[in-house]
């Protein structure tokens, strides 16, 4: 394993034979993920199963892990820009492959709790893929779209976790009680019995 880890730049190479988190978040690396209830054991698999229309031989390949999923890859898809997914064509440059896409790494993140957990170790770090295509025409997946994605879905997480609200009585009527959600301060934190406490005093 190598470390592709850039100290000086502070970015983090995303490659396969890289030391973690690098190699975890490779699509060779064996991370498996349900998708429309198709069960892919790698990204890669995903990925080179939408070049297939039969879909009986896109499952198989989904199930297969990293290496040899590439090794399925072909190129016939180039000539009309077009991938498959689920016996429905897609257009590779739409909005619409953009949204598949999307939503298999969210579904990835969301599932598996060892690229989730790899993907937040990230955090402050800018995301490269060296080792990526870059011609949208001639790869299923550019360096950029890979490195884009994983950086909105880490983000948007962290945005998550800090949008702490806490509860506030307005009124109470017959029917039990109704409240209004706002925003909790900044040095206060909620317990999980909804108790406020000010950080500060701890």
């Amino acid at each position: 394993m190598l470390d592709y880890y850039d100290r000086d730049a502070n970015t983090l190479d995303i490659r396969s034979n890289g030391m973690y988190p690098s190699g975890v978040l490779s699509n060779l690396c064996s991370n498996a993920f349900r998708l429309d209830g198709v069960l892919c054991n790698s990204m890669e698999g995903f990925l080179q199963s939408l070049k297939h229309q039969d879909p009986n031989k896109q499952r198989q390949i989904c199930q297969l892990k990293g290496g040899n999923a590439r090794k399925r890859s072909v190129s016939s898809w180039q000539t009309d820009q077009i991938v498959w997914w689920r016996e429905q064509a897609i257009d590779r440059q739409s909005n619409d492959y953009q949204r598949l896409l999307r939503r298999a790494y969210q579904a990835l993140f969301d599932q598996n709790e060892r690229f989730r957990a790899a993907l937040m170790a990230t955090r402050g770090t800018t995301l490269t893929h060296t080792s990526g295509e870059t011609d949208p025409f001639k790869t299923i997946l550019t360096a950029s779209e890979l490195c884009q994605m994983l950086t909105e879905i880490r983000d948007n997480y962290d945005k998550r976790d800090k949008q702490i609200v806490s509860k506030k009585r307005i009124f109470k009527d017959s029917d039990g009680q109704l409240y209004e959600l706002v925003p909790l301060p900044e040095d206060y934190h909620l317990t999980p019995n909804d108790e406020i406490i000010n950080c500060k005093e701890q």
